[in-house]
């Protein structure tokens, strides 16, 4: 049957078990038809030859495509192959396309090498929890660098953020905000670097996409607070604190060590001789890291707990102390020192080193920073020469004024 298909006549039409499905061509398009079934099911098809072979492709479902559109599709699809190009094949190939949870899946298994164990924790918490949810179903090659910006927003205003249950005693607590986008989307941009490297696609749609200035919280102990930490610490040890966590917080406001550094210390790492710890793993690889008498003389002061390795052991056979921060909080209550982190002990190390003169590259090395802008945050405490200068200018020009 070969007449002008309109949508009056598919609703005309009415198939039965016994005459099979009823298929009728169009008199406008060559090649373009609908199939009718008994059971309600009407579908528009193209009908040609590719290489010399017969070969059908569907072009939509009537009800969810209109006439002229499925007409449209049919000329388009005989366009390509009139062009050299395989319909079936390219329908094949965007089935197949890999996802962005797929992306991410293969990210972790192959494209994180080089990265420590610590920040993968955190790679997997911010593609399970935000760039899963958001872009998991969309196929890598489709999304645009609108989809990105959309992303960011949505994480910036809260819209994963969830409180969830993990396990029996764990628990998510998700809240978004522009920190966690920003430091997100940095994420996704490694991993659509990896996606061009395996030519998933050619440009990466997060480049050019704005981030929010990610505000590093940085808070510096002046002295009469260093000297109340000092009192708190002392009267938790004598109110029975446990003691290792006590002396592990006095090492990382004595070297300005990282937490994990600290906790994970073992004493083949302490070289007495030279007055240095020689890490064989840090957040920047291996590091020989000078500390001053006062820290030594407080790891001398220590004792060595059999069969455990390490500085600060645990009260579980061969491993290190945990729970830091419970410690960690009672005694910074005590001190009153609201809002102040373990990690601020670090930066109130960088900060008396900057305020009594020592240069920005002697702070970076006893900090191990690898990046010089990582310790340009500390400029501003240090009495530079452009500070100096400053003075000396001021100074002159008070003095004249006073003639």
């Amino acid at each position: 049957m070969k007449v002008k298909i309109t949508k009056k006549l598919i609703d005309s039409i009415t198939a039965t078990d016994e005459t099979g499905p009823i298929l009728i061509w169009d008199t406008e398009q060559q090649g373009f038809g609908v199939r009718c079934w008994h059971t309600g099911g009407k579908i528009f098809q193209v009908k040609t030859r590719v290489n010399g072979k017969a070969r059908w492709f569907n072009v939509g479902r009537y009800g969810k495509i209109t006439v002229e559109k499925a007409r449209q599709k049919a000329a388009s699809v005989l366009g390509s192959i009139a062009d050299g190009e395989d319909p079936a094949e390219i329908r094949e190939a965007d089935r197949k396309a890999i996802t962005v949870e797929d992306l991410c899946k293969l990210y972790l298994k192959e494209g994180c090498a080089t990265k420590k164990a610590s920040t993968l924790v955190s790679d997997r918490g911010r593609i399970a929890r935000h760039i899963i949810p958001l872009l998991g179903d969309k196929r890598v090659k489709d999304v645009t660098r609108g989809d990105i910006e959309r992303f960011v927003q949505s994480v910036a205003t809260g819209k994963t953020a969830k409180d969830e249950k993990t396990g029996k005693r764990g628990r998510a607590i998700v809240t978004g905000g522009k920190g966690t986008a920003t430091r997100t989307v940095g994420l996704l941009g490694g991993i659509f670097t990896f996606a061009v490297g395996r030519e998933f696609r050619t440009d990466n749609p997060v480049q050019g996409v704005k981030r929010f200035k990610d505000k590093k919280c940085e808070r510096f102990l002046s002295e009469a607070e260093l000297g109340k930490l000092g009192e708190a610490l002392r009267s938790a040890e004598e109110e029975g604190e446990n003691k290792a966590a006590i002396d592990a917080i006095r090492l990382l406001m004595l070297t300005g060590c990282r937490k994990n550094e600290v906790l994970t210390l073992r004493w083949q790492d302490v070289d007495f001789e030279w007055g240095c710890l020689r890490l064989p793993d840090s957040k920047t690889g291996a590091k020989i890291v000078p500390i001053g008498k006062a820290a030594l003389d407080l790891m001398e002061g220590l004792s060595k707990v059999e069969g455990n390795d390490y500085v600060f052991a645990s009260n579980k056979e061969g491993m290190h102390l945990v729970g830091l921060y419970k410690v960690w909080e009672r005694v910074k209550e005590a001190a009153e020192l609201e809002g102040v982190r373990l990690h601020d002990l670090r930066h109130s190390f960088a900060s008396v080193g900057a305020a009594s003169g020592d240069s920005l590259l002697m702070i970076g090395a006893l900090l191990g920073h690898k990046d010089a802008k990582t310790t340009a945050r500390y400029a501003h405490l240090s009495d530079n020469p452009i500070k100096q200068a400053a003075d000396r200018i001021a100074g002159v020009i008070a003095g004249a004024m006073l003639k």
